[in-house]
């Protein structure tokens, strides 16, 4: 029985090694691995603003953000004249970037065969009232700023 056992104890303490004996997955894998899970399409952190940043809950903290810049470019054109030179423009949408450095870029997004109004002539118009926005926080990945872009419907003219 004493043999019996040791032969045990021997058989089990030879193959008992090959358990510890994991390959260590290489830098370069592991690399790989990290990677292919991050989702580049989406962002940790949605762009904000002050007014914003109490609201815990992403999504609607993202919802403020949105309706704070669609409201403070409403207010800009607002006071212009597109609603006057464009009388059947009603809604215009506008690409938002919001750049790492906090910095904002506005372009109006017309429909391909849009000859109806001088775009040259709005996008300018957009160019010079869509100025002094306050400060935006950019959008964070992983720790870091990024860039970020959103079309958002800007509503021109408003119904009396």
């Amino acid at each position: 029985m004493k043999k019996f056992s040791a032969l045990l104890l021997l058989i089990f303490a030879l193959t008992s090694c090959n358990y510890f004996d994991k390959q260590v997955p290489s830098e370069k894998e592991l690399l790989e691995k990290q990677i292919k899970a991050i989702n580049w399409d989406e962002v940790d952190e949605y762009p904000s603003v002050v007014e914003c940043e109490a609201i815990t809950n992403d999504t609607l903290r993202k919802q403020c953000f949105f309706e704070y810049i669609t409201s403070a470019i409403q207010q800009k054109l607002s006071i212009d004249t597109l609603s006057v030179l464009y009388p059947e423009l009603d809604t215009i949408e506008v690409k938002v970037t919001v750049f790492p450095n906090a910095t904002l870029q506005f372009e109006p997004q017309f429909p391909k065969d849009s000859v109806a109004y001088d775009t040259i002539k709005i996008d300018s118009i957009l160019r010079t009232k869509l100025v002094d926005f306050p400060k935006v926080h950019p959008a964070i990945k992983r720790g870091i700023p990024v860039k970020t872009q959103f079309i958002l419907p800007v509503i021109i003219k408003t119904e009396k």
